[in-house]
Protein backbone atom coordinates (compact mmCIF):
# COMPACT_ATOMS: atom_id res chain seq x y z
CA UNK A 1 0.00 0.00 0.00
CA UNK A 2 3.14 1.95 0.69
CA UNK A 3 4.66 1.58 -1.79
CA UNK A 4 1.88 2.85 -4.63
CA UNK A 5 1.56 6.32 -2.98
CA UNK A 6 5.44 6.55 -2.90
CA UNK A 7 5.97 5.83 -6.36
CA UNK A 8 3.41 8.15 -7.53
CA UNK A 9 5.16 10.61 -4.81
CA UNK A 10 8.43 10.18 -6.70
CA UNK A 11 6.88 10.05 -10.36
CA UNK A 12 5.15 13.33 -9.39
CA UNK A 13 8.40 15.08 -8.49
CA UNK A 14 10.26 14.29 -11.22
CA UNK A 15 7.27 15.92 -13.21
CA UNK A 16 8.48 19.16 -11.45
CA UNK A 17 11.61 18.88 -10.60
CA UNK A 18 13.54 17.71 -13.71
CA UNK A 19 11.91 20.60 -16.22
CA UNK A 20 13.23 23.12 -13.30
CA UNK A 21 16.93 21.26 -13.31
CA UNK A 22 16.77 21.54 -17.06
CA UNK A 23 15.66 24.69 -17.26
CA UNK A 24 18.68 26.19 -14.58
CA UNK A 25 21.22 24.08 -17.06
CA UNK A 26 19.95 25.99 -19.86
CA UNK A 27 20.00 29.23 -18.72
CA UNK A 28 23.26 28.88 -15.94
CA UNK A 29 25.45 27.25 -18.60
CA UNK A 30 27.79 29.47 -18.81
CA UNK A 31 27.87 30.49 -14.93
CA UNK A 32 30.97 29.46 -13.21
CA UNK A 33 28.89 28.44 -9.96
CA UNK A 34 25.91 28.62 -11.27
CA UNK A 35 25.61 25.52 -13.53
CA UNK A 36 25.90 23.49 -10.27
CA UNK A 37 22.61 24.49 -9.13
CA UNK A 38 20.48 22.33 -11.74
CA UNK A 39 22.36 19.31 -9.99
CA UNK A 40 21.11 20.39 -6.46
CA UNK A 41 17.28 21.02 -8.34
CA UNK A 42 17.29 17.31 -9.56
CA UNK A 43 19.23 16.17 -6.67
CA UNK A 44 16.09 17.41 -4.70
CA UNK A 45 13.87 16.25 -6.98
CA UNK A 46 15.06 12.08 -6.17
CA UNK A 47 16.42 12.29 -2.38
CA UNK A 48 13.54 14.43 -0.86
CA UNK A 49 10.86 11.75 -2.17
CA UNK A 50 13.08 9.10 -1.34
CA UNK A 51 13.63 10.02 2.16
CA UNK A 52 10.34 11.80 3.48
CA UNK A 53 8.24 10.53 0.70
CA UNK A 54 8.96 6.90 1.95
CA UNK A 55 8.05 7.88 5.85
CA UNK A 56 5.11 9.87 4.75
CA UNK A 57 3.50 7.00 2.85
CA UNK A 58 4.53 4.64 5.62
CA UNK A 59 2.09 6.62 7.93
CA UNK A 60 -0.48 7.02 5.32
CA UNK A 61 -0.70 3.34 4.61
CA UNK A 62 -0.45 2.42 8.52
CA UNK A 63 -3.71 4.76 9.01
CA UNK A 64 -5.22 3.10 6.00
CA UNK A 65 -4.51 -0.49 7.62
CA UNK A 66 -5.00 0.47 11.07
CA UNK A 67 -9.21 1.64 9.88
CA UNK A 68 -9.05 -1.41 8.17
CA UNK A 69 -9.76 0.36 4.74
CA UNK A 70 -8.24 -0.93 1.19
CA UNK A 71 -6.79 1.34 -0.94
CA UNK A 72 -7.33 2.02 -4.78
CA UNK A 73 -4.80 2.69 -6.93
CA UNK A 74 -6.57 6.47 -7.57
CA UNK A 75 -6.50 6.83 -3.88
CA UNK A 76 -2.50 6.43 -4.45
CA UNK A 77 -1.92 8.64 -7.15
CA UNK A 78 -3.98 11.68 -5.07
CA UNK A 79 -2.09 11.04 -2.13
CA UNK A 80 0.88 10.69 -3.78
CA UNK A 81 0.67 13.89 -5.93
CA UNK A 82 -0.68 15.60 -2.90
CA UNK A 83 2.36 15.10 -1.39
CA UNK A 84 4.33 17.03 -3.93
CA UNK A 85 1.73 19.69 -4.18
CA UNK A 86 2.20 20.55 -0.25
CA UNK A 87 5.84 20.28 -0.89
CA UNK A 88 5.87 22.52 -4.18
CA UNK A 89 4.06 25.04 -2.06
CA UNK A 90 6.13 25.19 0.93
CA UNK A 91 8.98 25.83 -1.66
CA UNK A 92 6.96 28.72 -3.25
CA UNK A 93 6.44 30.34 -0.14
CA UNK A 94 9.98 29.67 1.36
CA UNK A 95 11.02 31.88 -1.45
CA UNK A 96 8.41 34.53 -1.43
CA UNK A 97 9.18 35.20 2.18
CA UNK A 98 13.07 35.71 1.82
CA UNK A 99 12.45 38.74 -0.78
Amino acid sequence: MWYGVFLWALVSSLFFHVPAGLLALFTLRHHKYGRFMSVSILLMGIVGPITAGILTSAAIAGVYRAAGKEMIPFEALTLGTGQTFCVVVVSFLRILATL
